[in-house]
């Protein structure tokens, strides 16, 4: 009878140490579910966006640092943005559906309102590196301008020296010698004709003290065309936000037809972002 009654108290002692051990260990997990929950509201809180991974076990990463932003017409494919360039974001503007996610308040100005849209919203919140190109992928005569095999902007973005940004600031994404660096705008020079630069240069005097509320207009203004670019976030910062605006602003109200304000900021990107004239 001693002997069972020793058994019975063995087999109860066992049974509590390892319901005791259960409970602990169910603790510990709780615990643990606790921290790692906390932990992912901690980093929400943080605003650390995330996107989804394109790996098969559909691992979480940090978006990229830097973008790619474009302003397009509706009739304009751009998936080439998405699917070739999978490792930067991008902010695709439509200038003509008033329906589209991403659009801009009026088409007018040409790429100039797509890009300062993109810099007056997203302002406090900057990526590294921001890559500004038109909405054609390659080819020509649409893709003349883009120095790179087949004239493309895919092979154009991943050769980009984002090093070289980082440090300088602004690159123009034309590198080809033949134009090169024309000196093509001289606002000074009695416009006679009515073509595209005779237009901008007689729209440059007007235009330049409207956005920089100043008459120090160059004599010469040389820069290799066509408003693609690359520009640092301090390079942007340099300015304060209502410059940005103010651009922006002039853009769509000022009485000048669409090419010509759209030229203007094309040969003015590089002294928005630090450049000399010349």
């Amino acid at each position: 009878m001693r002997a069972r009654r020793s058994l019975v108290l063995a087999a109860i002692a066992t049974s509590l140490l390892f319901g005791g051990f259960l409970f602990n260990e169910r603790f510990h997990l709780l615990e643990y579910e606790k921290l790692g929950s906390s932990f992912g509201s901690i980093h929400k809180a943080l605003g650390v966006d995330k996107v989804q991974s394109s790996t098969p076990e559909n691992e979480d990463r940090l978006l990229p640092d830097r973008i790619v932003v474009i302003g397009r017409l509706s009739s304009e494919d751009t998936s080439w943005v998405a699917n070739e360039l999978t490792d930067w974001q991008n902010a695709v503007y439509t200038v003509d559906d008033e329906h589209a996610e991403l659009r801009t308040a009026m088409n007018k100005g040409r790429e100039a309102n797509p890009y300062l849209t993109y810099l007056v919203t997203h302002y406090e919140s900057l990526p590294s590196i921001m890559v500004f190109l038109h909405s054609h992928r390659n080819g020509w005569p649409g893709g003349w301008h883009t120095d790179a095999p087949n004239y493309d902007n895919v092979v154009s973005v991943r050769r980009l020296n984002t090093d070289f940004v980082r440090s300088n600031g602004y690159a123009n994404l034309r590198c080809n010698h033949n134009p090169g660096c024309p000196e093509e705008i001289r606002p000074l020079r009695n416009a006679t004709e009515s073509d595209a630069r005779s237009k901008t240069e007689e729209a440059f005097p007007g235009a330049w003290l409207e956005l920089f509320g100043n008459n120090e207009v160059p004599e010469v203004i040389a820069t290799p065309c066509c408003a693609q670019f690359a520009v640092s976030r301090e390079q942007v910062l340099q300015r304060p936000l209502k410059d940005y605006r103010r651009y922006l602003d002039w853009i769509e109200q000022t009485p000048l037809e669409d090419a010509t304000a759209g030229r203007v900021f094309e040969y003015l990107w590089h002294i928005i972002f630090g450049r000399n004239s010349v």
